[in-house]
């Protein structure tokens, strides 16, 4: 080998090994607009939508905010700002490692978290809030893992709905947000579904998401519930004249009835309890 080409391939090798010091730098990777992962494209969510999902799923110090497919971390960046603790499942580790970096930059490291992963396996149980980009049936296929949440629990999505399930609120950001400006807030409603024992009878509910119907049963007699609510853990109808409210614990319910019957009310679930 002659010295001249020996030269030449040193000067490649230590170009190539400067590039990859740059690349292993804080600006080895930058996502592009529209790139493929796993089950979605990613495309960022305008900062000032962002903040908009933020207010109205209300988020404060005392939550847990979770985003599925976190992408550059912006949405639990800027929930952990507001003092929540926060976590981005994100599929494309590079993404991960970006959103990471920003976060130490942002000084928000110790409440913004991420980890690789799939958004489908991940463990949202003690998550208060959700906060999502993602298409219509990637929302349909975590559909189940929403409704096991704890009743109360907050979603958020940027967009797309969830299909069957009508939002609880529909707002809109202003400023700068181009084709992403609406925010849908759903919240998670207690599983009410089934028959319920009260001294005034037998009370039949059905339920799809936060919507119910039914009647209450009482010897030969059937009356329908009126003006049913459900948010959340709380509930509310009316049965003839009476009014009541109340709160969902698991197979109970009770609260305070008012109208042709007054005072404390109690249900026990003796059978269904599925949307």
């Amino acid at each position: 080998m002659s010295s001249l080409l020996r030269f030449l391939l040193g000067l490649l090798a230590a170009a190539a090994c400067g590039a990859a010091f740059a690349d292993a730098g804080e600006n080895a990777f930058q996502p592009t607009l529209g790139q493929p992962g796993k089950d979605v494209i990613w495309v960022p969510t305008p900062e000032t939508l962002v903040e908009k999902m933020l207010d109205m799923a209300r988020v404060m110090r005392e939550d847990y905010v979770v985003d599925l497919g976190s992408g550059d971390g912006r949405m639990v960046i800027a929930a952990a700002k507001r003092g929540a603790r926060s976590l981005g499942v994100e599929f494309n580790p590079e993404m991960v490692e970006l959103a990471r970096r920003s976060a130490a930059a942002q000084g928000v490291a110790e409440r913004a978290r991420f980890v690789q992963g799939d958004m489908f396996e991940a463990d949202v149980s003690n998550a208060t809030v959700l906060a999502l980009f993602l298409l219509p049936h990637n929302l349909r296929r975590l559909t189940g893992k929403f409704l096991d949440m704890k009743p109360g629990s907050r979603i958020v999505s940027n967009a797309f709905p969830i299909d069957g399930w009508e939002a609880d609120e529909v707002g809109m950001a202003a400023g700068d947000c181009g084709n992403w400006c609406t925010a849908l807030l759903y919240i998670v409603p207690a599983r009410v579904a089934g028959t319920w024992r009260m001294p005034q009878g037998e009370l039949r509910i059905e339920q799809n998401f936060q919507r119910l119907s039914g009647e209450l049963v009482s010897g030969g007699t059937r009356a329908p519930l009126a003006n049913p609510t459900l948010s959340g853990d709380r509930i509310g109808f009316t049965i003839g004249v009476t009014q009541f409210v109340g709160r969902v614990r698991g197979d109970a319910m009770s609260g305070e009835a008012t109208g042709a019957h007054h005072g404390q009310w109690k249900a026990i679930r003796t059978g269904g309890h599925d949307h």
